[in-house]
């Protein structure tokens, strides 16, 4: 199959061999058949000079999913195209852009992973990411509640995916299960991540205008309801929907109006998920529990912890869970060109010498013939030559790609390591607030008996020297003392409680200041090779464009040769050796 124009152009095939057109092409130089109309007009396009689209594999409502291949490199990869009616909305094309840009640079296994993202030239957007094999875990749970250890394996690497992208800032938004991905690798089951959409970077603009609800009700944290500015306990609340359903079958809250699942999600306390799966052991149970509480601060303090509690939970001889970390990448190898056109051509063009030599065995044929001829080979000359070019191009282009991974696993270790120990220093913070709060509670306390010591005082009318005792004053004044004393303790008490404190809040603040100077190095190091990535790009760009119209040329010339010698019977056996090699 041919690399196809880009842009709007409405594409045909050969109902025969498959072959495709351009419009203006009307039967196959091959078999001769009618050419018909392709329904999906992406199918046979090239986008950004080297994705290929192939088949439509899944639809949503905002993109279509195809199956394409890298036709310099030969590797299969997904396609995510915007759907045309929404790519005129520059808010719904930027929050498309930032989900390539927000998945990209988190760089985990349990993240899908991006490769590029560009635009047409008729300005359709589009993504181009890991082509998976499996299903998501909507299809799963429809086939009825998963085990307590599946669901552990499971939810942990959720929770590793989650903790990643939380590590980085970035907010997922819609987590639900038809947004989770499980392929087989190997003897494990391997969770992904997909579509960071409507996912927010604390660093972006906001793009959600005020009013605006995005997300799935089904799972939406209260605090998402009455705010745009809910932060990643929203995602944790959400994946405690997620594990109560994968555990039970069923979601927390059921409604069969939206307003109804907003008003379970602020008002209504979940039931048990033992009360439907009496098998959930009580950790389990607990920790969803507390993923859904209706308070942010009442919810784990990380997904950091959520994974500490889930790999409790993972049952030893459950399903292997995938690694945390990426590993670093290899440069993927692309030493020769993938088998597609170019050789499909030279055996095309052997054959039409050979036609040529049998139509006229005395070495003679008509002018226009032979220059036909030699046009088809110059054409296929050159287009060897610019894929020999775009090859070049493409292993540079490769071999920036594999130092921005490798670049994004070791700055993702980094941050992952650290973000563990601000995960621990959190949950201390959390504790020490709770183990301190007496004291505090008792500072109030005994400050607010000095004050209605005074005010009894003031009712007595105050200090004065007096000139006869009075029994009234004098237990006035023994209880304020009293009180005064108490505070005294109590405020040294609450002081030294409040120093510890904050020692331990100094503790996560110096990690968030580390954490966030690795995420400065990604995003400046991400900056570099963005730069570096366009310009070789642009380069891809323009050999493709080229090629494809040198290939267009073919067809052309390859059509009108055929043409002249389709009626030749002593050649018949040549057309059929032609439609073979199609």
């Amino acid at each position: 199959m041919y690399a196809a124009p880009r842009g709007g152009v409405q594409m045909k095939a050969c109902p025969v061999c498959g072959l495709q057109y351009q419009d203006e092409h009307e039967r196959c130089f091959v078999d001769d058949a009618v050419l018909e109309p392709m329904s999906d007009p992406w199918i046979g396009k090239t986008l950004a000079g080297r994705y290929l689209v192939e088949q439509p594999i899944g639809e949503g409502g905002m993109a279509t999913v195809y199956r394409a291949r890298h036709t310099l490199v030969d590797r299969p990869v997904a396609v995510k195209i915007m759907s045309p009616r929404l790519a005129r909305d520059q808010s719904l094309r930027e929050r498309f852009r930032r989900e390539a840009k927000n998945a990209a640079a988190l760089a985990h296994p349990n993240i899908i992973e991006i490769y590029d993202y560009g635009e047409t030239d008729d300005g359709a957007v589009f993504l181009v990411m890991e082509l998976l094999s499996g299903a998501p875990l909507a299809d799963h749970i429809s086939r009825g509640a998963l085990d307590p250890g599946r669901v552990a394996s499971l939810g942990l690497q959720i929770a590793q995916g989650l903790a990643r992208a939380h590590d980085f800032e970035v907010i997922h938004r819609d987590l639900k299960p038809e947004n989770i991905f499980v392929s087989q690798a190997g003897p494990r089951e391997l969770v992904k991540l997909l579509d960071f959409g409507i996912a927010r970077s604390m660093h972006d603009s906001r793009l959600t205008n005020a009013g605006e609800i995005f997300g799935t009700p089904q799972y939406m944290a209260p605090e998402r309801i009455t705010s745009i500015d809910a932060g990643p306990a929203a995602d944790l609340y959400a994946l405690g929907c997620i594990l109560f359903e994968m555990l039970t079958g069923r979601l927390p809250f059921e409604s069969q109006e939206l307003t109804g699942f907003f008003i379970a999600h602020m008002q209504q306390p979940p039931p048990r998920p033992s009360e439907l799966a009496p098998q959930c052991p009580r950790r389990l149970e607990e920790l969803i529990l507390k993923l859904l509480a209706k308070k942010p601060e009442e919810r784990p303090v990380d997904a950091h912890a959520v994974i500490k509690e889930l790999q409790a939970l993972v049952p030893a001889s459950g399903p292997v869970v995938a690694p945390p970390v990426a590993t670093p990448s290899r440069p993927i190898a692309a030493p020769t060109l993938p088998p597609t056109t170019l050789e499909r051509w030279a055996r095309r063009t052997a054959i039409f010498e050979q036609m040529l030599l049998q139509a006229y065995p005395d070495g003679s044929p008509p002018e226009d013939l032979r220059r036909l001829l030699d046009g088809i080979r110059g054409a296929l000359r050159r287009v060897h030559e610019i894929r020999s070019e775009g090859l070049k191009v493409q292993r540079h282009l490769e071999e920036l790609e594999r130092e921005a991974r490798d670049n994004r696993a070791r700055l993702g270790f980094a941050v992952q390591s650290l973000a563990e120990d601000l995960s621990l220093a959190r949950e201390a913070v959390r504790q020490a607030k709770q183990e301190v709060q007496p004291y505090f509670d008792a500072d109030d306390q005994a400050r607010a008996a000095y004050a209605q010591g005074q005010a009894k005082l003031a009712q007595l009318g105050g200090y004065r020297v007096l000139e006869a005792p009075d029994e009234a004053f004098a237990k006035t004044l023994h209880e304020l003392a009293d009180a005064l004393d108490r505070w005294g303790l109590s405020r040294g008490a609450a002081e030294k409680a409040r120093r510890w404190v904050e020692s331990k809040e100094q503790e996560v603040a110096d990690l968030e200041l580390q954490v966030r100077t690795l995420r400065g190095n990604l995003e400046r190091t991400e900056n570099e090779y963005l730069g570096k990535k366009e310009s070789s790009e642009a380069a891809l760009s323009q050999g493709s464009g080229e090629a494809q119209e040198r290939e267009q040329a073919l067809i052309q010339m390859a059509t009108d040769l055929c043409d002249r010698l389709r009626g030749q019977r002593v050649l018949r056996e040549l057309f059929v050796r032609l439609e073979q090699e199609s």
